[in-house]
């Protein structure tokens, strides 16, 4: 039963040695899912209402097996020719189709000499096929409305290849379209030597640009952990070797094995109605004939013993160190065991939140040790089936200074006590509320999901061999099983989880001589007494009733719509501002955002190592009566959050809630604001934090830009440079009080809550929290008028330097444009162009060239200032390329300037930017976005009228004309980032 509740699956890794190092080779960037823990579970009787395993007349073909309830809104379906399809009408977002054409085939079903053909047939299917001229995929779909990277995409793990599309405004013509192209693709690709010889320098461009220090990692966690098994070698990125040896006929042999209409399953989604999406896939799918016999999957392994490995207990086996000067150090070790593929039960999946139980108790108790400071910054155990190679958990650990054996010593006694002891009722408890409440919310939010996240789930249970269910069957399977979560089940299944065929390790040092492999070996085998200290007792209870109140509730003075929407402002007596939008059509979810002061132009330029810092430990801090562990604790059960961030004029709080829990979240935003604590340990974490990933910043050229570059956009402001190790060295905790305790206390107060809220209950939580604030002092005259500085035009790029591999670069090239409110529809148009720019750098530099494999154009517009914004072209190449680069993007933008964009060009731009904005002013959460600030400057609810015809509505005319205003010759600013070894030569150069 696949669920994706994040509380269930396994919690994710913090640290660089997450097990995510083995995500998929993408086409374009996009997330992967793994399977849940696995251990025997407890002994059950079956939930009531369920189906014996395989005693249902009719069994859908996922269900084969199981007695988890049926989600009855998904329609199974198999063809003739041994397709499987399954398809469900879902409304989230209107118009639009999610489709997904999974292939059961990644890199572990390649022979050593096909590395990488998995990944590399993945780009080639799209280049040329039966419906689609060569290098016309992306045009075509961009005429449907679907974006490239967005709505179009593609993927390729070890164990599958999968192809997106997210098809927007869909009719039945476009749909019949989109599945005629589609399969296509999948049935019937060119392969030729032509589309080897185009995709193939694509494929190496993305090699290069994926390479570097967190590659190296990769490449020896999995040699490490699956030594043995074909895991340990098989990337699907492939090697040099392979991918440069390919021919016509050996990728046409590997599609040939393995895309077959056995292999291959088709997930719709979308609003549409069943009958008619599975018409689409009988229409176009059933044809299809493959020849010559089908072939079994190959093996993918067992973990393996050492060969003197003692009976009876989990022998530590292969070991090592690896020095990284330039990551953070890291430790991680995993327990492995057989991955086997079982029937997905009730009583399975019971057995799956015991685990997921052990590890919660596991973390929270690491956590609290982490914070009372130490050995290691933080650690956590994470159980994953691996690719359907190994059953494993894992532990990684950030250890704090050069001492990584305590680290080591401190989170094995965590662990053995908990193997060594039952976890008390009332840690039970409050884990079990915290699974409750994500077992909840997507029942009370299940009309928000949208489609292509059904979609998507329904692909990683069928890679991970598991079943989907309705989240009201989920809640109720796991409100049912709570009598078996017992304190001994949970030891049981803790014991399970650190019990395996091989215990092997891997250690990042940045310092060569730290640490050996034998060593290593050692502290992973030596003895260790349990660590009973950070056990969760379970104290007073912390309760909303008994804080201090934030002060007399506040009277509002005026309350008037806004002529937008059903969106109303309100003003209380002490001058905060509040705009509330009522939407039945969002059950149970509250967005709530709280933006006051002045942001980053409030801050001064000697207080800037505190504003990363702020980011990272505020809210940690406490508040009122409360610390960090108290917030933790009063959360518990409720859905309730608290993120921050400092924008250019504004800092915000911004949490997602249910309407049971808005008036205490309101509560904690406006006790920040009013009663903030300043405990010292999570001021220190946060120190620590930041120094141990400084240097990471250097291992490669996307690293540096994400130091640098905002820094070189603003004027080399530095307020926006990132903090040095030695400058966070000197920051101190009365100094971190002291510049935030001011912000906290200084700027106006615009509070938005949107969703599913009652309008009288809420203002009246409104009126006893921020409406009681003492009145604020208006944002500093200085900060408000603050010069903003911008880079000065030059042709001389400025030369930074990154530690990573030689054939690695990134090239910038930035046309200032302008800011504020009164632009706000120009901005919007610019967007259009710089997705015009977007289209034709991709064309030059990816698929010309094989210079690059993601380039891509980006405007910003800071609405809150009146300067500041730009166009910006960014990509990584080869050192050698960069001029070529420059080159292609100076000649781009001339074009831009002398010649205006097609038609058909332009039309390619404006459909799908037409459709994002549909689908995005779906939820309410695009219009929070959009209206920040309104409170105060009515100008962005008028602008908010229109959106849709300044993102839609234009002439290549204007297009020319905006090209010629802001990406004229001369106009631009240039940044290289190049490897240590050519940084001295080129500033000499210059």
């Amino acid at each position: 039963m696949h669920i994706s509740s994040r509380a269930v699956r396994s919690f994710a890794c913090l640290l660089l040695l997450s097990t995510s190092t083995l995500s998929p080779v993408l086409a374009q960037p996009g997330p992967v899912q793994e399977k849940p823990a696995t251990a025997n579970p407890p002994s059950t009787k079956p939930i009531q209402g369920t189906v014996a395993p395989g005693s249902a007349s009719k069994v859908p073909w996922l269900y084969k097996g199981s007695d988890v309830p049926p989600d009855l809104e998904w329609n199974f379906g198999e063809l003739s020719n041994g397709l499987r399809y399954a398809v469900r009408k879902n409304g989230v977002p209107p118009g639009q189709v999610s489709i997904r054409i999974r292939v059961d085939a990644g890199s572990l079903y390649e022979t050593d000499s096909e590395r990488g053909y998995a990944h590399l047939l993945e780009h080639m299917v799209f280049r040329q096929s039966k419906y689609l001229a060569e290098g016309t995929a992306i045009a075509t779909f961009q005429r449907l409305g679907a974006s490239f990277g967005t709505d179009t995409n593609a993927e390729t793990s070890p164990t599958q290849t999968v192809f997106k599309l997210d098809l927007p405004n869909a009719t039945p013509v476009s749909l019949d379209e989109t599945f005629k192209l589609l399969s296509g693709m999948v049935t019937a690709p060119t392969l030729s030597a032509d589309n080897l010889k185009l995709d193939v320098p694509i494929v190496m461009a993305e090699m290069r640009e994926r390479g570097g220090a967190a590659k190296r990692v990769q490449d020896t966690m999995q040699d490490v952990f699956y030594k043995g098994q074909p895991l340990a070698e098989r990337s699907p990125i492939g090697t040099v070797k392979s991918l440069q040896t390919a021919t016509q006929d050996s990728v046409r042999a590997f599609y040939k094995r393995w895309y077959r209409p056995q292999n291959v399953v088709v997930i719709v989604a979308g609003d549409a109605e069943p009958a008619q999406l599975e018409s689409y896939v009988k229409k176009w799918f059933a044809d299809w004939k493959p020849t010559g016999q089908a072939v079994p999957a190959p093996s993918f392994g067992d973990p393996v013993a050492p060969a003197d490995a003692p009976k009876g207990e989990t022998p530590i086996g292969d070991t090592k160190v690896l020095v990284e000067p330039d990551l953070p150090p890291a430790i991680s070790y995993a327990t492995l065991r057989p991955w086997r593929q079982v029937n997905d039960t009730i009583v399975y999946n019971q057995g799956l939140m015991t685990d997921s139980l052990a590890q919660a108790i596991i973390n929270r108790r690491l956590e609290s040790k982490a914070r009372l400071g130490g050995s290691f910054l933080t650690a956590q155990v994470n159980q994953q089936d691996v690719s359907r190679s190994a059953d494993a958990t894992f532990v990684s650990i950030t250890p704090l200074g050069d001492d990584w054996k305590a680290a080591v010593r401190d989170v094995r006694a965590v662990i053995t006590d908990a193997m060594t002891r039952p976890p008390t009722q009332a840690e039970i408890d409050r884990e079990l509320a915290e699974l409750d409440v994500a077992f909840q919310v997507p029942v009370e939010q299940r009309r928000l999901l949208p489609g292509s996240k059904l979609a998507d789930d329904l692909v990683n249970a069928l890679d991970i061999r598991e079943t989907v269910a309705s989240p009201e069957a989920v809640l109720r399977i796991f409100r049912e099983s709570k009598p078996l979560f017992t304190p001994a089940a949970v030891q049981q299944h803790t014991q399970q989880l650190f019990s395996g065929t091989v215990t092997r390790g891997l250690f990042i040092t940045q310092k060569a001589g730290n640490a050996t492999d034998a060593a290593l070996r050692q502290a992973l085998a030596a003895p260790v007494k349990p660590d009973e200290q950070v056990r969760q007792a379970s104290g007073p209870p912390v309760s909303f009733d008994k804080l201090p109140p934030i002060g007399q509730p506040g009277q509002i003075t005026q309350s008037q719509s806004t002529g937008l929407l059903g969106i109303q402002q309100v003003v209380f007596a002490n001058g905060v501002k509040a705009l509330l939008w009522p939407v039945q059509e969002e059950p149970g979810r509250v967005t709530v955002k709280a933006r006051f002061g002045g942001g980053y132009r409030e801050m001064s330029p000697k207080d800037a190592p505190y504003i990363g810092l702020g980011q990272m430990a505020l809210v940690s801090s406490g508040l009122a009566t409360l610390g960090q562990d108290d917030l933790d604790r009063i959360s518990t059960g409720r859905k309730m959050g608290f993120d921050f961030k400092v924008d250019d004029a504004a800092f915000e709080m911004t949490a997602e809630t249910r309407p049971a829990d808005l008036a205490d979240q309101l509560y904690l935003f406006a006790a920040k604001l009013d009663m903030p604590r300043w405990d010292k340990q999570p001021f220190e974490r946060a120190k620590a934090a930041a120094k141990i990933q400084y240097a990471q910043f250097a291992t490669s050229p996307q690293g540096v830009l994400n130091r640098d570059l905002q820094f070189y956009q603003r004027g080399q402001d530095p307020r926006f440079e990132t903090a040095t190790p030695a400058e966070i060295d000197k920051t101190t905790a009365d100094g971190f009080r002291k510049v935030w305790e001011k912000a906290l206390a200084s700027g106006p107060v615009e509070v938005q809550i949107y969703g599913d809220f009652d309008p009288a209950t809420t203002l009246a939580a409104l009126q006893r929290t921020f409406g009681a604030l003492k009145p604020r002092d208006p944002a500093p005259v200085a900060a408000a008028t603050a010069d903003i500085t911008v880079p000065k035009p030059s042709t001389r790029p400025i030369i930074l330097a990154h530690h990573g591999d030689p054939d690695q670069a990134a090239a910038v090239i930035s046309w200032p444009t302008s800011g504020g409110s009164i632009g706000l529809p120009e901005s919007r148009q610019l967007e259009i162009l710089t997705q015009l720019f977007t289209n034709r750098l991709l064309d030059a530099m990816r698929e010309k060239l094989g210079a690059s494999y993601a380039p891509y154009v980006y405007s910003t517009w800071p609405v809150d200032l009146k300067a500041g914004g730009s166009i910006t072209a960014i990509a990584q190449i080869e050192p050698g390329k960069v001029p070529v680069f420059f080159q292609t993007a100076d000649q781009i933008a001339q074009d831009l300037i002398t010649n205006p964009p097609s038609a058909d060009e332009l039309a390619r731009v404006i459909e799908p930017l037409r459709q994002q904005i549909t689908r995005a002013a779906s939820s309410t959460q695009f219009f929070m976005q959009q209206l920040e600030g309104a409170t105060t400057d009515a100008s962005r609810i008028n602008s908010l009228r229109t959106i849709m015809t300044d993102y839609t509505e234009t002439t290549p005319a204007k297009m020319q004309a905006l090209a010629a205003k802001y990406l004229g010759k001369g106009a631009s600013w240039r940044l290289e980032v190049v490897p240590q070894k050519d940084a001295g030569k080129l500033a000499k150069a210059q």
